[in-house]
């Protein structure tokens, strides 16, 4: 078994994207969040983010976007935009074709009680399931065309709805350094290139395809031309780097003022029932990253409670050695969408193994089905003519 270095603070692992380690082998992520905690003036970046309200209320059919998944953050996001300031937003939800039911009933109950308009894409799914097979192949990342989707459509909509002002929820520094706290975090074309859309455009997915089906079924996944969002003199930025960020707060906000509920999530411990309830997919997400870098959700999660002071680093690390390993029982499910056997599934997750990690698949444990795993959606199945092709055409390129 690979033994990982981690921060002698939290505990990510030396194979976590953008992380460096000190003299004191305390991780890049944990000092920011100590310039976070210690060093912002939050009620300046209040008055910072109601001056930016001020300067957009008002003058547009809407005052605001609000991309929305119905997770904990975009809801958090959306009631704290109109509880707080009244404000009359779209929001904007791109579906990814896996949403669960309760995630469903949450968004519902949240639309209405909040009183906002609310708009919803759903991308086609013959393309989304060839651009899935494609990304995991490439990258070892199957969620290429919900990366792209979620953070470039809404901006297509504040074109098409002439609204500039564009509110995400946390910014990235809360988790990676791909930014940190003390550097402006705007949600713009630059970001989305730097690390959303995996290095991959519409354009190269489109080629990497081979076509076969209609190039307008990509625009959604390409971020919008600049000149067209300069054109509305657009502003698309962190709710999270105005107001203190603390998702254990806000969840208990939204569940008592909402009635948000919680779900269960495979392969999540007890206590985090608000995290990535959205995708039915979400315990082959987090089995891929064990096996490319040997850590999974339950350690990013332990790590977010230790650095809120909530929990200690040996209780961490009983955390990950209790939850993390453990194959999903929707891994039978994703197969069947991208037309491979468990054999290549392993084969190609392995190949992006992240150094010095080096997984062994004989000691993963079974995971539990989650109580609605039964109604999950069982869509038509990528043919397999068309997953060999992929597949093969993926092992020559690593000759």
């Amino acid at each position: 078994m690979t033994e990982l270095k981690r921060c002698t603070r939290c505990v990510l692992p030396e194979t976590h994207e953008t992380i460096l380690f000190d003299e004191e082998g305390v991780c890049n992520v944990c000092r920011g969040q100590e310039y976070k905690q210690s060093s912002i003036d939050w009620a300046a970046k209040k008055k910072e983010l109601d001056e930016l309200i001020a300067a957009y209320r008002g003058k547009h059919r809407y005052d605001c976007i609000i991309p929305f998944s119905g997770g904990k953050d975009s809801t958090w996001a959306a009631y704290y935009l109109v509880k707080e300031y009244g404000l009359k937003p779209l929001v904007v939800c791109y579906d990814h074709g896996f949403m669960r039911r309760n995630i469903l009933e949450n968004t519902k109950r949240t639309i209405r009680k909040l009183g906002v308009d609310f708009h919803v894409f759903t991308p086609n799914w013959k393309v989304v399931q060839k651009a899935m097979l494609q990304s995991f192949l490439d990258k070892g990342d199957f969620c290429w065309h919900c990366h792209t989707g979620i953070f470039a459509y809404p901006m297509w909509a504040a074109i098409r709805h002439e609204v500039p002002l564009i509110f995400w929820g946390e910014p990235s520094a809360e988790y990676t350094a791909f930014y940190s706290y003390d550097q402006p975090e705007e949600v713009d074309e630059k970001r989305f290139n730097r690390h959303t859309n995996l290095g991959i455009s519409a354009d190269d997915m489109y080629i990497r395809l081979g076509g076969g089906f209609d190039e307008r079924d990509m625009q959604h996944f390409h971020y919008p031309p600049l000149k067209e969002l300069r054109r509305i003199n657009y502003r698309s930025v962190c709710l999270g780097s105005y107001i203190f960020w603390d998702v254990k707060r806000q969840y208990e906000i939204i569940r008592k003022e909402l009635d948000w509920q919680g779900d269960e999530v495979e392969n999540v411990p007890p206590g985090y029932d608000y995290e990535k309830i959205e995708c039915c997919l979400q315990g082959v997400r987090d089995y891929i990253k064990y096996i490319k870098r040997g850590y999974s959700r339950p350690c990013h999660l332990a790590t977010i409670d230790i650095r809120n002071g909530r929990m200690s680093r040996d209780q961490a690390m009983e955390l990950v050695h209790t939850y993390e390993g453990k194959r999903p029982p929707s891994l039978e499910v994703f197969l069947d969408y991208i037309g491979l056997t468990e054999e290549e599934f392993m084969e190609v997750s392995l190949s992006h193994g992240i150094s010095p990690y080096v997984h062994d698949p004989s000691r993963d444990r079974p995971g539990k089905k989650v109580h609605d795993f039964e109604e999950w959606p069982r869509y038509e199945a990528m043919p397999r003519p068309e997953a060999e092709r992929l597949l093969n055409r993926w092992r020559h390129g690593r000759k």
